[in-house]
């Protein structure tokens, strides 16, 4: 079936890339030697990769089984554009090309044929691809087949039966967020034999980690976009009509943007998701019912103006910045009414007390990285199981945290969600310790209380990191059900005590001014890559190629070429095919389309800035 060596020399001449990134060698070289993989692998890791070249090297169909129609016809686009016969069956073919598919599968002509889940629940698709000769079958958001996965979809439980009919098939499932509970919910469910496993870890170093709690939101999330001018970004709302009225503001403040969500009319938001792929420095406004299915390379940022549902989506939504490996940034905003929303929709979802179980867990880890103490990719790698030294590319990293002995503090707050029968929210609880007569603290008597005043040192907006503090360290919890009142823990009721102590973050418990967000690099530089004013041009010049050359075959940007690409174009300014051909992502299909439409802007960029 060949070996990794004989894949390297396809990788470069079909891919155009001159080596596996970490990982992929590991699980290619399995699937070459016929066993069926588990593979874990950090969004933006090349997954894809591992069953793209395998299916090129030996006989047989690849049947690829993916959740969403857009990501199909992306990564179809681009395995069209390298060259390679693949295809999607779904339910956007028309009937004719639904047809000409499955003539195509008949014939033996196709290499891949991307499938939705659901598609292979049918006994007429299943029957087909009995006769196809199928001998891998790639499943991607492997996760989606578990119960204990943040996406479950039943759809995927048919899988393993599908895998059952097809005689000899070898399995590939992929996945960028299985806990060691997924991963042992998906072997059971997906594989009749043990398969090889690979975690290759969880970290994207290239990512920076920022969170900040809410001050003034909107003005937050223009201060962090306006420093990445010119670049493409999502911004994660959690209401439908939010994703309109910020997009509608950034709009109003010079930022092109867009919005997206589920219940718009569908040729709006497919026409919104096209412009987002083909256009450069368009920011997407959307609820998280965009981006599953993106495989945009070049995203350089992703804001969240809520918290978002859990650690694992917080992980997989800030993924989709950055997947070609240059610098990005994150940032997330959050507040005490996102934790209480958050908290409000698991108790009131119609999941068994286990899965709920399961989803405060992953709420409180995703709170935790919040109100987190020190480097936050070392919070979050732990939470997936991992060890990492400070990163030194997160905010808490550059600015610092200094603790101090909270006790003294989280008494007072204690007391007062004592003396008020842990029955308020925060709101309520934060003015009696300021000292407020509200209308409701005079009806309640709750002036007369020996907590009254006592916090009156410290602003609303202090107290309320307080708050979010203790909760994070497990001293108090949030009473839904109670209408959001707080109650305080076992833990809380030793530390009310003088049993225990408590440490808060101090820059939390000061007013921030006008403290700006952190910036992206300066103008000069393009992804995180500083360029001289001459490279710059060149690279807006070979964009401008780009961005002509997609347009006019009606596929995203990247499709012709991602932005890494560009950049090595600038970096080593081929002026010759075979000087082209050395480019990274440039295989000889795209060669033979475009190498000599970007030789072309590189020679006159060169003769222009020549003397003479």
């Amino acid at each position: 079936m060949g070996d990794l060596n004989t894949a390297r020399e396809m990788l470069r001449k079909t891919f155009g890339f001159s080596d596996f990134r970490a990982g992929q060698g590991d699980i290619i070289g399995a699937i070459l030697d016929g066993k069926d993989v588990l593979a874990v692998m950090p969004t933006g890791g090349g997954k894809s990769l591992c069953y793209q070249l395998p299916a090129l090297l030996r006989d047989g169909l690849t049947i690829v089984v993916s959740p969403l129609i857009a990501l199909m016809r992306n990564q179809v686009a681009q395995l069209q554009a390298f060259g390679i016969a693949a295809g999607a069956l779904n339910s956007s073919n028309s009937r004719e090309e639904a047809a000409a598919l499955i003539d195509a599968v008949s014939n033996r002509a196709l290499r891949l044929l991307y499938v939705a889940p659901e598609r292979l629940a049918l006994g007429d698709t299943k029957a087909m691809l009995q006769r196809a000769g199928v001998s891998l079958l790639a499943i991607d958001e492997a996760h989606c087949v578990s119960q204990w996965g943040h996406d479950f979809r039943p759809d995927y439980l048919n899988l393993g039966d599908v895998a059952a009919q097809l005689p000899g098939v070898q399995i590939l499932a992929l996945t960028a967020t299985a806990d060691a509970a997924t991963r042992g919910d998906i072997l059971s469910r997906l594989f009749a034999r043990p398969p090889a496993v690979f975690v290759h870890g969880f970290d994207r170093p290239n990512l920076h980690l920022a969170m900040r709690a809410k001050s003034d939101a909107r003005r937050q999330l223009l201060d962090f976009i306006a420093g990445h001018k010119g670049e493409s970004g999502i911004v994660y709302c959690s209401a439908r009509r939010q994703t309109g009225e910020l997009a509608d503001f950034l709009c109003e403040k010079g930022i092109t943007a867009l919005a997206y969500h589920a219940g718009m009319d569908s040729a709006a938001r497919s026409q919104n998701q096209d412009r987002f792929l083909q256009d450069d420095g368009l920011v997407m406004v959307a609820t998280v019912a965009f981006g599953m299915g993106i495989d945009k390379p070049d995203v350089r940022f992703v804001a969240h103006a809520n918290l978002p549902k859990s650690i694992e989506a917080y992980y997989q939504e800030i993924g989709r910045a950055g997947r070609d490996g240059l610098p990005a940034s994150t940032l997330t905003l959050y507040g005490l009414d996102d934790m209480r929303l958050r908290r409000q929709q698991i108790e009131e979802s119609e999941a068994a007390d286990e899965q709920k179980r399961v989803e405060r867990r992953r709420l409180d880890a995703l709170i935790a990285l919040c109100e987190a103490p020190r480097c936050r990719r070392q919070t979050l790698l732990a939470y997936f199981g991992e060890t990492t030294v400070p990163c030194g590319n997160c905010d808490l990293c550059e600015e610092g945290v200094e603790l101090i002995d909270g006790t003294i503090l989280a008494q007072k707050a204690l007391s007062a969600i004592a003396r008020t029968g842990e029955r308020f929210g925060a709101e309520h609880l934060i003015a009696l310790l300021r000292g407020q007569t509200t209308d409701r603290i005079a009806q309640l008597n709750h002036h007369t209380l020996p907590t009254f005043g006592v916090g009156s040192d410290l602003s609303a907006n202090a107290w309320r990191a307080i708050f979010r503090q203790l909760y994070a360290g497990g001293v108090i919890n949030l009473d839904v059900a109670g209408y959001g009142s707080w109650t305080i823990t076992a833990h809380g009721r030793e530390v009310l005590r003088g049993k225990a102590a408590v440490e808060l973050r101090k820059e939390a418990l000061v007013e921030r001014g006008d403290k700006r967000t952190r910036r992206s690099p300066p103008a000069t530089a393009v992804s995180g890559q500083a360029l001289s004013g001459a490279d710059a041009a060149l690279f807006e010049a070979l964009k401008a190629v780009r961005r002509a050359l997609a347009t006019g075959k009606k596929v995203p940007a990247y499709v012709v070429f991602p932005d890494k690409t560009l950049l090595d174009m600038v970096h080593l300014k081929p002026q010759t095919r075979e000087q082209m051909a050395m480019v990274h992502g440039v295989g000889t299909a795209k060669l033979e389309q475009y190498g000599e439409a970007f030789l072309t802007a590189v020679i006159k960029h060169l003769s222009g800035d020549a003397p003479g």
